[in-house]
């Protein structure tokens, strides 16, 4: 005869087939941070929560209700079907210890599929209370690890109501917060994140230090989640207060450079700017420390500042080799992205002399054609608005130049560099055009005639010292003209 729990679990079985045929309607869930899954390293202070006990009910109680956490259906909804005869049958304890340990080998090798498939037969077999407990924890983080979070939910939510007094339940609740994070369901992660730090206060003093571990942990994680819905006030209130704590020094830094980045975005710029300032000197070799000097030079610039926004960036397209190589990616993708942006600013402001400062340092940061030449093209736009016609033509024909050089590569994107020569020779076009167009101006209409303070005439004629080293008339840097 079937066994009654198996009756029972075939049952659900029916029941997740019905739910599944709904789940393509379910609203689009939306990824974790991936900064969000790094756990801090061990602390040793706690710090008092009741405050935040107290608005943890109340976020409770508003709790955003996921697809599914009702959907008790989707808790065992194995990939293949489990024939009523096997579960007839049974299976005795050492078939089911060799199928967890399938589950286990085919988890640590990201093969879900069939990690799935084994702890779902474990818990429709006859198994032990213990094996029971593992097998439904593991399936849950195998959901959450393949990306079904509606399905892990209600595992985790099934796993909470089966082993309330659980001494895993710190890292259940951890875990179920990131997860209902993960499908948008922000305030009951939140809610989430608060119970694990309910939860550590409960248990036996057996492992405090693992309890202590997570609560800082969960205090992270909403600190993150209240970064990522844009309430920054609440996360510079959280990540100040973690950056106070008794924290190994990467995890200081992390929660110190997240409060300063949550002023930014606030616009609470002599905030930021102050703060900023403090973590790149404090930490100035943290991984984040690109994008710490993106923040200043954004801010300064914001403030009206732009003399500082120009030596903030500077500094950082020119960080040494042995700096920039221990992430070279990172601080690449931080360079160009300062770079370009802060030199549009001024170009757009017409400071031509700082525009044409970052274009110039921008260009040493590589050698390919395609990042090399369309930079090289706005210096001589910057070079053009400052009346150095014969630089900006150089830049034009270099570009020419190197475009039939890149286009002979098969690898280079011919389109792409064949559009900027053409714009390059239409800018020699067009430089032509008015030099010839001052010429014959300059016949039609010649300069006065200047006298000099002894009433002997001046030559119309400027001296070498109205000129730059080129021949061309000084012109203050940042006049537009």
């Amino acid at each position: 005869m079937i066994q009654p729990r198996a009756v029972a679990l075939l049952s659900l079985l029916l029941c997740c087939r019905l739910a599944a045929s709904t789940e393509s309607s379910a609203p689009a869930t939306e990824q974790v941070a991936k900064a969000s899954e790094h756990a801090p390293a061990e602390h040793s202070e706690s710090v008092d929560h009741a405050d935040d006990a107290a608005h943890a009910e109340h976020t409770e109680s508003a709790a955003v209700q996921t697809p599914a956490a009702s959907a008790e259906g989707e808790i065992l909804q194995p990939n293949t079907t489990v024939e009523a005869e096997q579960v007839a049958h049974g299976a005795n304890e050492e078939e089911i210890a060799s199928l967890l340990r399938i589950g286990r080998a085919k988890f640590e090798k990201n093969d879900f599929a069939s990690a799935q498939m084994a702890f779902m037969q474990v818990l429709v077999e006859k198994a032990s209370p213990e094996q029971d407990h593992e097998a439904l924890l593991a399936l849950a983080r195998s959901y959450r690890k393949n990306g079904d979070f509606t399905k892990a939910t209600a595992v985790y939510e099934r796993f909470l109501k089966d082993y309330p007094s659980d001494p895993e339940l710190p890292m259940v609740y951890l875990e179920l917060g990131r997860t209902v994070r993960a499908l948008g369901a922000y305030k009951r992660a939140i809610a989430r994140f608060y119970s694990v730090l309910n939860s550590t206060l409960k248990l036996p003093e057996d492992g405090q230090d693992t309890y202590r571990q997570l609560a800082r942990t969960a205090q992270f994680e909403i600190a993150e989640t209240y970064f990522q819905i844009g309430d920054y006030a609440q996360a510079t209130r959280f990540f100040s207060r973690l950056k106070l704590l008794d924290l190994a020094p990467e995890d200081r830094a992390r929660a110190f450079f997240k409060s300063v980045f949550s002023l930014a975005l606030a616009n609470e710029n002599d905030k930021a700017i102050s703060g900023l300032v403090s973590f790149i000197e404090q930490y100035p070799d943290d991984e984040n420390i690109p994008e710490a000097k993106y923040l200043l030079s954004t801010c300064y610039r914001k403030q009206g500042r732009s003399q500082e926004s120009l030596r903030t960036t500077l500094d950082l397209l020119r960080a040494e080799a042995h700096i920039t190589n221990k992430d070279p990616k990172r601080w690449a993708y931080w360079q160009r992205k300062t770079g370009n942006q802060l030199a549009n600013e001024f170009y757009q402001s017409g400071d031509f002399a700082s525009a044409m400062a970052i274009y110039q340092n921008l260009a040493q940061l590589s050698t390919d054609p395609t990042w090399t030449l369309p930079v090289q093209y706005q210096t001589g736009l910057c070079y053009e608005r400052l009346r150095r016609f014969d630089k900006a033509r150089e830049c034009y024909q270099s570009i020419i130049d190197g475009v039939k050089t890149a286009t002979k590569s098969d690898a280079a994107p011919k389109g792409e560099l064949t559009d900027l020569a053409d714009m390059a020779t239409w800018r020699l076009g067009q430089l032509e055009w008015q030099f010839k167009t001052d010429a014959t101006l300059s016949t039609i209409f010649p300069p006065p005639q200047l006298h000099q303070p002894d009433g002997k005439p001046e030559s119309a004629t400027p001296s070498s010292k109205d000129h730059d080293t080129h021949g061309n008339p000084a012109v203050a840097s940042n006049t537009l003209r």
